[in-house]
């Protein structure tokens, strides 16, 4: 089963055809939202959005181990994330959509393990490639066959929110290799490992970071605002091209075992 997890301003999918909503209660508490199931050209999927319906739920805040442990009860086994972003390096400039391969952990105090009880073992993951190949190859095609291109690398800072970050803050996310700024990357991506679900994600970049571009000296919103309608338009159908293709390799994978029985 594949999830989509939206972000700021993929709050619904209009592609969405809505077929149930289910309320999950997790022993960590509820989701950000009620689940909500539905079918885009047929093919079923789960829809979440990390914020809220209303988008109310700031970074810090939200419940990332309800979220991936509500998933994960309903039979998800892939995730295809999509996180907002402001682009640290020349190329990720505003309307770019990227595909982080690496990222760097800023957050504090947010719960970031399943398994932080005194009667549970302590577990290592390994998180040496944190985004899912399978996965990123799979955001990647989907792109191509609709002649979106995707910038397929990137490193990804996760810092705490809900602010935004000073200038001088993102010259040193740069100088420790960071490539593009967010604040939901973690601890999503590691719970989503430790449980055993392919995870990856697409960032829409919505502005320059602070102190670059045309962010020089103040971030201009209604340009955010603007970038990231326009961009999220493009996701859409991107996530649209993902789940044709996800249904289709499930298909083939079927037809070929039936024809080794």
């Amino acid at each position: 089963m594949l999830a989509i997890i939206g972000g700021t301003g993929l709050t619904q999918l209009d592609n969405l055809e809505i077929t149930r909503r289910l309320i999950v209660r997790t022993p960590y508490g509820e989701p950000s939202q009620p689940l909500i199931f539905g079918e885009i050209d047929g093919r079923e999927v789960i829809f979440l959005a990390r914020h809220g319906n209303g988008h109310t739920i700031p970074p810090h805040e939200v419940n990332y181990r309800a979220n991936i442990a509500a998933l994960h009860l309903q039979g998800v086994t892939e995730i295809a994330a999509v996180a907002t972003v402001g682009g640290i390096h020349a190329e990720l400039a505003p309307g770019v959509i990227a595909m982080p391969h690496q990222i760097i952990d800023y957050t504090n105090g947010r719960k970031n393990t399943f398994f932080d009880g005194i009667d549970l073992p302590v577990k290592h993951i390994d998180f040496t490639e944190p985004y899912c190949a399978i996965m990123r190859n799979n955001w990647e095609q989907a792109a191509l066959s609709i002649g979106e291109s995707l910038v397929n690398h990137g490193v990804y800072a996760a810092t705490q929110g809900p602010r935004l970050e000073t200038a001088a803050e993102i010259n040193r996310l740069e100088r420790d290799g960071a490539t593009m700024v967010g604040m939901t990357g973690m601890p999503e991506a590691a719970l989503a490992r430790e449980l055993g679900i392919s995870y990856a994600a697409i960032c829409p970049i919505a502005n320059y970071a602070a102190g670059r571009g045309d962010s020089l000296h103040s971030i201009q919103y209604e340009e955010l605002v603007d970038n990231l309608n326009k961009s999220m338009v493009r996701v859409r159908n991107i996530i649209a091209a993902l789940v044709e293709q996800n249904g289709l390799c499930k298909l083939n994978a079927s037809h070929s075992e039936a024809s080794t029985a």
